[in-house]
């Protein structure tokens, strides 16, 4: 678990979502170490508050709970349990949220990533990728071929933001620059080659090592868009 202290963000939205960098190997066991009173928040987010910097500003208020859909290597459900904070100087307020999890999707990171492997494994063998992929999973699981295409997309605008920061781990050499989103599906194939991300692999641990270098340096999610910069988009 990062001990790293947030820079102090400006306090845009009464909501803000930080990344909370851990070494738990699935969400659930993260929320069961949660239930049990067993991370410490505090020693994790440092003395600072993340929105105004100020030393023992924040304190810890009510969790919410949140979606969290598993596809692999079985389809489940779970509530998971987040972290809320109390900035008393801005009174504004902040929460960690599993870097297993992504803003504003129930699917967890996991769940994305495992799904768009099976895609680009049928469309290997000359198949149709999203509807092989969709058809694949848990039937429950409520996957359609336009949400993995939705998926493909929002992991291919990460992996762009990302490519500088990205590129001080991994050759990214070989990936292409498009300029359409049919050509997306070729350059997210390129960067999961270039991160080792491959079918029929034990592919989850490198891809929680791709996330966690990402949130490391920028203190921000790889895939989907957080609730303050959501807030700065619409304003």
């Amino acid at each position: 678990m990062s001990s790293q202290r947030p820079a102090p963000l400006a306090a845009r939205s009464r909501k803000i979502q930080l990344p909370y960098d851990n070494r738990f190997e699935t969400i659930l066991e993260y929320k069961e170490s949660f239930l049990c009173g067993q991370i410490d928040f505090f020693s994790v987010i440092g003395a600072g508050c993340p929105i105004c910097g100020k030393t023992d500003c924040y304190r810890q208020i009510t969790p919410y709970f949140r979606n969290a859909i598993e596809l692999f290597p079985d389809f489940d459900k779970h509530r998971i349990p987040i972290s809320r904070f109390l900035c008393r100087n801005k009174h504004s307020s902040f929460s960690l949220l599993p870097i297993q999890l992504i803003p504003y999707f129930q699917y967890t990171v996991g769940a994305v990533i495992g799904t768009l492997l099976l895609a680009f494994q049928y469309r290997q063998r000359g198949q149709r990728g999203f509807y092989g992929a969709s058809a694949t999973v848990d039937a429950d699981s409520l996957v359609t071929p336009w949400l993995v295409v939705c998926w493909l997309l929002t992991v291919a605008r990460g992996l762009r933001r990302a490519h500088a920061v990205l590129g001080r781990f991994y050759n990214l050499s070989d990936v292409r620059t498009v300029t359409d989103q049919m050509a997306s599906c070729k350059q997210v194939c390129g960067y999961f080659l270039a991160m080792g991300l491959k079918p029929k692999i034990c592919w989850m641990p490198p891809v929680m090592t791709v996330c966690r270098r990402y949130s490391r340096a920028t203190n921000r999610f790889l895939f989907g868009t957080a609730s303050q910069h959501r807030s700065a988009i619409c304003n």
